[in-house]
């Protein structure tokens, strides 16, 4: 947890940085992003089998709603949140192995300058210990550093807050015809999101001197 803590201690002082006009860099002069990423698997592509009803003055005040429903399949979401900007960069696949999380590493490496340095909190679920992911890692030499939460630890990642609004905000209750559409409709969300970004910040004992 200490470990954790000092990452998000330090995406405290780059963000002040940043808000002061200067640029994202450690002490020692080195462009730096950090990112908080997560899978979310099992996001169900559920049908309608019937229109919904509109609301009723005097009866009903919203919709009604079938009780029964269709299952067009799940999609897995892999994101990565960008402490530092907000930017969300994402994949929605239909499983989440070692190959769709190293093709999320290669989008955010395409997504930074040479020179960044770029460090991600992410869990011990096994596409991101992979001997395949070992293998892209080597491709990608000095690229990419991995700050690892602490088993049953997971509530210390920041992505988990945003997974967490995505779906108060759109998963919650939607009603597609296809696996197509409920993609489509996530992309559209994060599209929106990225277009005015908003940064996550971590303050729970981030200020202790212990955890330093």
């Amino acid at each position: 947890m200490a470990q954790i803590l000092m990452v998000y201690r330090e995406v405290q002082v780059l963000q002040e940085k940043l808000q002061s006009g200067d640029k994202a860099e450690t002490d020692a002069g080195q462009l730096m992003a950090v990112l908080s990423l997560d899978e979310k698997p099992g996001i169900q592509a559920i049908g309608k089998v019937a229109p919904d009803l509109p609301p009723v003055p005097g009866k009903h005040p919203s919709n009604g709603r079938d009780y029964e429903y269709k299952r067009h399949g799940t999609l897995s979401l892999l994101a990565g949140l960008d402490l530092l900007t907000g930017k969300v960069h994402a994949c929605i696949e239909e499983r989440h192995r070692s190959l769709e999380f190293t093709k999320l590493l290669e989008q955010i490496h395409l997504a930074y300058s040479a020179e960044t340095r770029i460090l991600i909190v992410l869990d011990n679920h096994s596409a991101h210990i992979s001997k395949e992911t070992q293998a892209y890692l080597k491709t990608r030499p000095n690229r990419f550093e991995f700050v690892f939460t602490p088993k049953h630890g997971s509530w210390l990642n920041l992505v988990e807050v945003f997974f967490a609004k995505m779906t108060k905000t759109i998963l919650r209750g939607i009603r597609v015809a296809s696996k197509a559409e409920l993609k489509a409709r996530i992309m559209r969300y994060l599209q929106d999101l990225n277009a005015d970004p908003v940064v996550f910040r971590w303050r729970y004992k981030v200020e202790e001197e212990s955890v330093l």
